[in-house]
């Protein structure tokens, strides 16, 4: 009887989704994955942010947005080779050491005096999407579709607390290590995240491949392989398919522009970057403004500008960690399970919706305060592990080449737009944080357009079983 419900672990772990007998364990070492590569990821941010402000400016650090997705375009290319000649195991594994391997030569490079300010940034903006990206193609080549929606809220949960920790411990190692050293502790934490991965990839392949010939298996198997394999279907057979699809294959953007489903995508993910990051904008300017006048008005409680708008922000981001936890502790799975992902995709656009419609009208911190909250937490928390579901349809390589490319050049490239925006609004247009939001609300009525044909293609995917062509 015991054995027919689990674990005790899985029986804890149905407190917050739906875990079947033996699930339990992977889904919690696929969290603990994603939260070792999200806390790396903060403890390198202070890095981040010291070298490009303490040798650039302000204005340097958002022009480099332009600057990574020129670079973007000639990477994701790239990635897309390696994954269709490499094993899944090795891809991550050389990715990995290639990322960790950059963080100690930037130290020593540090220590020998060379300006490093405008090359981090631009490194740890693609470290950051790209071995993201690269997790969530690795924990979709693990699941199907029904195991995805199911266990996707728990090993999203790594993601949302390895942000809060990261931080923390970012905040307590940079007295006593100095900015430089953490770039080894973030080498460190790569080494160690890449240790599970290897671990679950021995660990999975036993499970659902023990059958197959060593030559049929995700072992030898290129990452980026075409089509679909279920535990009826040998990699053999998908290679001989590949060997005949290979005419049409056109690179990991060829990919993307080709394929409907994927197009769409890379459209939901634009405009929710773009969306999101003009209401960084939006939220930035009016507590400025609010700083300025409690400072002036002497009702700052004897803060500075600077301190009142550090405390706002200290505040701001407790709040929406704090709720962005646990909403993926106790929401996220019980809106996929009883509303389905086409529901959770659109969850986020139309809170966005009524947010910068309450903007548009009231543009006032208290009001931009929490509905910044309302969007930040739920985009951390729902958002994240449903646009990562989107995928669980797709075939080996649409989740390796098309994922990274959507999840790395197309973000990046709402974060251009959002920038040409905010240029444009306050040079020529003197738009307000009012005017802002009324263009927001434009281009969330799009996104959401794209919400509801990507979530009706995710439906008519699942039910006929077929990859997205």
């Amino acid at each position: 009887m015991a054995s027919e419900q689990g674990s005790r672990l899985d029986r804890f772990l149905r407190l917050f989704s739906d875990v079947r007998p033996g699930e339990g364990a992977t889904a919690v070492l696929l969290s603990l994955n994603v939260f070792l590569i999200l806390t790396a990821y903060y403890v390198l941010k202070p890095v981040r942010e010291a070298l490009i402000l303490g040798e650039g400016s302000p204005e340097l650090k958002s022009y480099m947005s332009a600057g990574q997705v020129l670079l973007l375009a000639f990477v994701v290319p790239f990635y897309g080779r390696l994954a269709s000649g490499l094993p899944r195991r090795r891809l991550i594994n050389l990715v990995t050491a290639f990322f960790a391997a950059c963080l100690v030569l930037f130290y020593f490079l540090a220590h020998a005096g060379v300006p490093l300010g405008v090359v981090f940034f631009l490194w740890i903006g693609i470290f950051n999407v790209m071995i993201v990206a690269q997790f969530w193609s690795f924990a979709n080549d693990l699941y199907n579709e029904n195991e995805g929606e199911r266990l996707f809220p728990i090993v999203g949960f790594g993601a949302s607390i390895g942000a809060v920790l990261g931080a923390l411990i970012a905040g307590v190692l940079i007295r006593p290590l100095g900015v430089y050293q953490l770039m080894l502790v973030g080498a460190a934490i790569l080494v160690a995240e890449v240790q599970i991965t290897n671990y679950l990839d021995k660990k999975e392949r036993q499970r659902t491949e023990a059958h197959f010939p060593e030559n049929e298996t995700t072992a030898l198997m290129p990452a980026a392989t075409v089509h679909r394999r279920d535990s009826e279907t040998s990699m053999l057979t998908l290679a001989k398919e590949d060997k005949e699809d290979k005419p049409k294959r056109s690179g990991a953007f060829g990919l993307v522009f080709r394929t409907r489903y994927l197009l769409l995508i890379a459209f939901l993910m634009l405009f929710s970057n773009w969306v999101n990051t003009t209401g960084e904008y939006i939220l930035g300017s009016v507590v400025e403004e609010s700083a300025r006048e409690a400072v002036d008005s002497g009702e700052a409680d004897g803060l500075t500008v600077e301190e009142y708008i550090g405390r706002f922000y200290s505040q701001f981001y407790g709040v929406v960690n704090i709720a962005g936890v646990l909403m993926q502790l106790f929401l996220v799975s019980r809106i996929i399970r009883y509303f389905g992902v086409h529901v959770g995709v659109l969850i986020l656009p139309f809170t966005s919706f009524v947010a910068y419609n309450i903007l548009a009208f009231f543009p006032i911190l208290a009001a931009v305060r929490w509905a910044k909250t309302a969007e930040n937490s739920t985009d951390y928390s729902l958002n994240n592990t449903v646009r990562n579901m989107l995928f669980l349809p797709c075939t080996r390589e649409q989740k390796y080449s098309a994922k990274q490319t959507i999840d790395s050049f197309f973000v990046r490239a709402g974060d251009v737009l959002s920038a040409v925006v905010v240029f444009l609004g306050t040079t020529y247009f003197a738009l307000s944080a009012s005017g802002f939001a009324k263009f927001n609300i434009g281009l969330v009525i799009v996104w959401i357009v794209v919400a509801v044909l990507i979530g009706r293609e995710y439906k008519r995917l699942v039910a006929t079983g077929q990859p997205p062509r």
